[in-house]
């Protein structure tokens, strides 16, 4: 069994771990399962009009397929990581995908509101399974100094399903009916499916006598200031990012927003290249660069919203400094669990999709009390303590020099 401090007793794919080589394919089998969790979630958001129609509920009520699916996954994936931590990974991951290609088929072929919403809880609770592992399985297949490139090339699938799988899922739901979307992202899982069976090297779970507590992660020295940052980073963001198009039109920008989103998701993917290849050796300082630079993007705007073209260039900055989270994140709280990553990872993903469901509720509370002009302040002031605990955690969580074991500094 390899763990996260970096010992190997079982040395699965003995081959790979001496080489310095990336084993692409199954990296990228998994960077695609990213993709597919990311997209199930985001996607009604594109076919809300005409979902809504064929429900015969009103939008807001279909709206909450986002929330429902959120709210699988921050409840399920603590205890269920919990419950399935012997299982071999490829087991646990084909279990996830399986879960998906069923939830998004019931999605399709589904004319109650209550069983598609119902199919929408499961495809979160399979999220909930998948992004709990997925950056721990990552990090198994390749040696110590590869590990945080290897969980860039896993989390690329965030911003590819942000910045092309949504509007290509939107066109699809324009075009050929909504359920056609949803009926195709059952059909990736299914080849993904395969893909993983095929290609994707196996890993033993926890033994029984290794297995602690996972409240016991909290007491790791590190483990809490990232979850703390990971929280109200993810809060800040989603505030923003899910009340963008209502942020543009109210400034007049509304017919902007997909190229605005195409130069956030262009910008992501770029942030994601920068962290992959220096996250190894600089996750402090790619860190502070992200808080920083998301923060630059909500101060432009702020102060200089009538400006178009300083617009695109905050949604630039706003990519550049978000679409390497996810990575720096799950590699920071992998390194200061050490031993105890796995449990650290599921907390991580409870507390990031929590975030996610809370930044759609505070965004609607700014909304209605101050107006959408009152999104990017509301980002400022949230990233003051988290650019504050990221700069005070200098000796565990984000620390100044990083432990060759992957565990701690």
């Amino acid at each position: 069994m390899t763990t996260d401090s970096g010992t190997d007793t079982s040395s699965p794919p003995a081959k790979t771990a001496r080489t310095r080589e990336l084993p692409l394919p199954a990296l990228l089998a998994l960077a695609t399962a990213v993709f597919v969790t990311s997209l199930t979630e985001t996607l009604p958001a594109g076919l809300l009009p005409a979902m809504s129609a064929d429900l015969a509920v009103g939008e807001s009520a279909a709206g909450q397929a986002v929330t429902v699916y959120a709210v699988g996954t921050a409840l399920t994936a603590i205890p269920l990581s919990a419950a399935t931590a012997g299982w071999r990974r490829k087991r646990l991951l084909l279990t996830a995908m399986a879960g998906f290609a069923v939830a998004n088929t019931v999605t399709a072929v589904s004319g109650s509101y209550p069983l598609t919403m119902v199919a929408r809880f499961v495809a979160g609770v399979a999220a909930g399974l998948a992004w709990a592992l997925l950056a721990g399985y990552a990090r198994r297949l390749v040696p110590v100094p590869l590990r945080g490139r290897a969980v860039a090339v896993v989390m690329a699938g965030v911003p590819v399903a942000l910045s092309l799988g949504v509007p290509a899922g939107t066109f699809l739901g324009g075009a050929l009916g909504w359920r056609v979307a949803f009926a195709l992202m059952t059909v990736v899982a299914l080849v993904l499916f395969g893909w993983i069976a095929l290609l994707v090297p196996d890993v033993p779970g926890q033994e029984a006598g290794r297995r602690v507590p996972m409240v016991r992660a909290l007491t790791v020295p590190g483990v809490v200031p990232v979850l703390s940052v990971t929280l109200v980073f993810v809060l800040a963001h989603t505030v923003l990012y899910a009340y963008i198009a209502t942020f543009l039109d109210r400034i007049g920008m509304g017919g902007s927003a997909d190229l605005v989103l195409l130069v956030f998701g262009a910008a992501s993917l770029v942030s994601v290249w920068v962290v992959g290849a220096g996250v190894d050796r600089r996750l402090r300082a790619l860190t502070l660069a992200s808080v920083l630079l998301v923060g630059v993007a909500a101060a432009l705007l702020a102060v200089f919203a009538d400006s178009p073209v300083l617009v695109h260039v905050a949604a630039a900055l706003w990519g550049l400094g978000w679409g390497g989270a996810p990575t720096l994140l799950q590699t920071a709280v992998a390194d200061a669990g050490g031993d105890h990553a796995d449990a650290a990872q599921a907390m991580l993903v409870t507390l990031w999709n929590a975030a996610m469901a809370g930044g759609g509720v505070l965004g609607g509370i700014l909304l209605g009390l101050f107006g959408a002009t009152a999104f990017p302040w509301s980002v400022l002031a949230l990233l003051v303590p988290v650019l504050a605990v990221v700069t005070g955690a200098r000796g565990h969580g984000f620390p100044v020099r990083r432990g060759g074991t992957g565990g701690r500094p």
